[in-house]
């Protein structure tokens, strides 16, 4: 069993996240940004750390890795809209510090919840409101690709929050969406699943067990 950090701990997916590692027997600790949201991460079974990872330094975020014994990091965390500025600083500038500190950390495994569809060849072009998302992402993702950690890159489509249920890996364009709880069962599948490392691995709702799905997914889905 390993000692799970997840960073962005109060997020939808996140709080869907916490109990299923818990019922694993992980040991899991939820990074957020305020004590007000403590109660709702211990209700999950996991314990809540208060800290906040955009202000944080390289050296910082280590240091708290360190104390908490991480030996798992989740980022789940992201800007959630607001101003282009805010975007670049928690989907990639936060990120890529978090990938920094958990090398200076001892810590191997990283997983990445990006989306369906990220990469330098997102397409969204500069004028849209989704492009400082898609471009963060993109950075991001690449950073992770080149650091040298055990990395799998989860790619959910458009998030609801239907019941949780089977996935179709590959990548999708159009309308297709992935349940929130589909997304928070590949966390704890992947967590467990080392033939998921080195892939970016992208998914929508559709028919496929979710294990099955993710230790099937070719190498080849590694996007670029």
């Amino acid at each position: 069993m390993a000692k799970v950090t997840i960073i962005g701990g109060h997020g939808k997916v996140a709080l869907l996240a916490e109990p299923m590692l818990v019922s694993k027997g992980h040991t899991v600790q939820a990074v957020i940004r305020s004590e007000d949201q403590s109660a709702d991460i211990e209700a999950t079974g996991a314990t809540p750390v208060v800290a906040d990872v955009q202000s944080l330094s390289i050296e910082e975020q280590a240091d708290l890795y360190r104390r908490l014994g991480t030996e798992v990091l989740v980022w789940s965390a992201g800007a959630g809209g607001g101003t282009p500025e805010r975007t670049y600083a928690v989907d990639r500038d936060a990120a890529v510090r978090s990938m920094e500190a958990a090398k200076q950390a001892g810590i191997k495994r990283y997983i990445m919840v990006s989306y369906n569809g990220a990469g330098a060849d997102h397409g969204i072009e500069p004028e849209h409101s989704f492009y400082p998302y898609a471009q963060a992402k993109a950075e991001a993702d690449e950073h992770l690709r080149n650091s040298g950690l055990d990395f799998t890159i989860l790619g959910p489509s458009a998030l609801t929050l239907d019941p949780e249920g089977p996935i179709s890996v590959g990548v999708a364009n159009g309308d297709h969406q992935t349940s929130r709880a589909s997304v928070a069962r590949a966390i704890a599948v992947t967590v467990d699943d080392d033939s998921t490392v080195g892939k970016a691995i992208p998914f929508t709702d559709g028919a496929t067990d979710i294990a099955a799905a993710l230790a099937s997914a070719p190498q080849s889905l590694v996007l670029q």
